[in-house]
């Protein structure tokens, strides 16, 4: 009797396997049509984000043109030493642990920080805002225009943004100096200052995407169920009540995502923006991550120094997002895993 158990186990299994086999060819001939559709997407996946992986390893090579990324010998954390300043072999001895660091890559992380954290403060709220104020908007012939007209600086190419703003804030021929000498003043020139730089650039940003952002909270806004309007109708609620206690409520999780993808991507600022607008007198205040790999590697030819500053940007916005996630889903229950 124990035999025949023992036989008929593994011919269970085998049917099992069997049949999850032909689930599986069976679901693969019906919707081959959709795999196909996705192919094109996991190239583009593969050739252009994974397979350029196999780069990174130069951050941790003395990496040479001539000998190529495999016959480059490994040099371990000493570019990421360079970078911040860690002497890893000064630990448990009286030298000091940190020398310092590359004074341009540590004025580049300060300015993306700065420009990141400001960018989302002031940022952030100002698509919730619109696709708050447009949602309170009856009148559905100005609300389209109005959507228009904010959704389409999003369309721009950014280097012709900047030049926009360049011609804006020209000491000659722009508009804000023009106002300026209405009232005496002389004129300044904005993109050459350094204190300026921060302000237009976060300004333009915000004035660029606000508008295209606040289609997503339109979309969560456009999910909310008209009960809970008419009931606070029926309870005497005012538009500002409605939109106060129900509207804001209702996108909150929405709010949470974007926050997270958001701080996620705190440290990519704009780079095609910032190489148009900044220039060496205001590198004080301009000067981010991204354009200081472009000049490490492109310009100076530094490889494998540039990646191990793209590394390391990577890998704080991964710390980053990882955080934000973690805080999010302890306290909210909302998260993007």
């Amino acid at each position: 009797m124990a035999q025949t158990q023992s036989g008929t186990a593994p011919a269970k299994s085998q049917f099992a396997q069997r049949s999850r086999a032909t689930k599986i060819k069976d679901h693969l001939r019906n919707e081959w049509r959709l795999y196909a559709m996705l192919l094109p997407t996991i190239v583009w996946l593969i050739v252009f984000l994974y397979k350029p992986m196999y780069g990174l390893q130069i951050a941790f090579k003395d990496y040479s043109i001539f000998r190529g990324i495999a016959n480059s010998p490994w040099i371990g954390l000493e570019h990421f030493e360079n970078l911040l300043g860690f002497d890893w072999s000064a630990l448990g001895t009286d030298d000091p642990f940190w020398t310092g660091g590359n004074e341009q890559f540590l004025r580049a992380l300060r300015n993306t920080i700065y420009i990141s954290l400001y960018s989302l403060l002031i940022g952030f709220p100002v698509p919730i805002l619109l696709a708050l104020m447009f949602n309170e908007v009856l009148n559905q012939s100005f609300k389209r225009t109005a959507q228009t007209i904010v959704y389409l600086p999003h369309f721009i190419s950014s280097v012709i943004i900047a030049g926009i703003v360049i011609t804006t804030f020209s000491p000659s021929v722009g508009i804000v100096n023009t106002v300026l000498g209405w009232f005496g003043a002389d004129p300044i020139y904005f993109l050459t200052r350094p204190e300026w730089f921060r302000p237009i650039f976060i300004g333009t940003t915000i004035w660029q995407e606000a508008g295209f952002q606040s289609i997503v909270y339109l979309a969560a806004i456009a999910g909310v169920s008209p009960t809970l309007y008419e009931s606070a109708v029926v309870d005497g609620a005012s538009r500002w009540q409605m939109m106060w206690k129900i509207t804001l409520p209702s996108i909150l999780p929405t709010i949470i995502i974007m926050l997270i993808i958001r701080i996620g991507n705190m440290l990519e600022v704009s780079f095609e923006m910032i190489i148009v607008l900044y220039q060496p007198a205001t590198y004080e205040t301009a000067d981010v991550v991204n354009t200081f790999i472009y000049r490490q590697g492109l310009q100076s030819g530094q490889y494998d120094f540039a990646a191990a500053a793209g590394l390391f940007n990577a890998v704080v916005a991964f710390v980053l997002v990882m955080s934000a996630n973690a805080i999010s889903k302890r306290f909210s229950r909302t998260s993007l895993w």
